[in-house]
């Protein structure tokens, strides 16, 4: 939504400034300056990028007119999963959540958390280290370096749609000299006809140059930095998933682990002391 919001402010700010200087908002419709410049754009993006990258880029898009995934709630969810997870493991031992981590859409632990069982990726995570952990491999250190490799491999593919919408953004100035300068080539070719024709050519040769500049700045360049903001939360989500089962390596009762994960959330969504400790106690019922 702030995507939308946004975006009306900048254009009824900058066509408002123009209409009060007695422009002529008609003016500025012109849509053969449009197409080079988004063609032109497009173009670009599809050259520069994989086609898994482009497909990214789609989710990204869709992902810009959503609410926020990453708040306060889904944290709380994320720490009575793990929680659950963890006195299991102290009631029953740890290979008794094999069947749980093997399938957990059949899992009545993950089924008690349907924000989380909807979450594919955040299921994987969970499941591959848990599963790690049934098979044997306990140690903290390999562990723990698995899950960094893990994590930079995914940030690095999470950054891709914000990194190929900038080079877009970067782009459009340079496109819409394009579109001005091939406006001129036409006004070029008409000198010599009525004032009042030349003067429209030269105002559309010169509005390619105010799309370039007003796109890239006003709406795609604000738009790649709220991806990489959305990739930045994601890659968050995780390190707290990373505190709770280090923790748990470590030797930490449940109650701590779950406190070194609230810890790591960023202060502006963190829940309080008293708002987990709530939870803890409607999950032990």
């Amino acid at each position: 939504m702030n995507l939308i919001l946004g975006t009306i402010i900048v254009f009824a700010c900058v066509l408002g400034g123009y209409a009060m200087e007695d422009g002529h908002i008609l003016a500025l419709y012109q849509p053969a300056e449009l197409i080079i410049i988004g063609g032109a754009g497009l173009g670009a993006l599809v050259i520069a990028n994989s086609g898994r990258t482009l497909k990214k880029c789609l989710h990204g898009v869709q992902a810009l007119f959503k609410d926020p995934k990453y708040e306060q709630s889904l944290y709380l969810e994320l720490m009575g999963l793990m929680y659950t997870l963890l006195v299991k493991i102290r009631k029953e031992g740890l290979m008794s959540l094999e069947a749980d981590v093997d399938d957990p859409q059949q899992s009545a632990i993950f089924r008690k958390f349907p924000r989380m069982l909807a979450d594919a990726r955040a299921m994987e995570f969970i499941c591959d280290y848990f599963r790690l952990m049934v098979s044997g491999i306990v140690n903290t250190f390999e562990i723990e370096n698995l899950i960094d490799v893990d994590l930079e491999t995914a940030a690095h593919v999470a950054k891709k749609p914000s990194e190929a919408m900038l080079f877009v953004s970067e782009s459009l100035p340079a496109f819409g000299i394009v579109a001005a300068v091939m406006g001129v080539v036409v006004t070029m070719g008409a000198i010599g006809g009525p004032l009042a024709e030349l003067g429209h050519k030269v105002a559309a040769a010169l509005v390619g140059t105010f799309l370039g500049i007003l796109l890239s700045y006003g709406v795609l360049g604000p738009a790649a930095r709220m991806l990489q903001n959305i990739a930045e939360e994601e890659e968050q989500f995780f390190q707290c998933i990373k505190s709770c089962i280090i923790a748990h390596l470590n030797g930490y009762p449940a109650k701590v682990v779950i406190e070194f994960a609230r810890v790591s959330i960023a202060p502006d969504i963190r829940p309080t002391a008293l708002e987990v400790e709530a939870l803890l106690r409607q999950i032990k019922g």
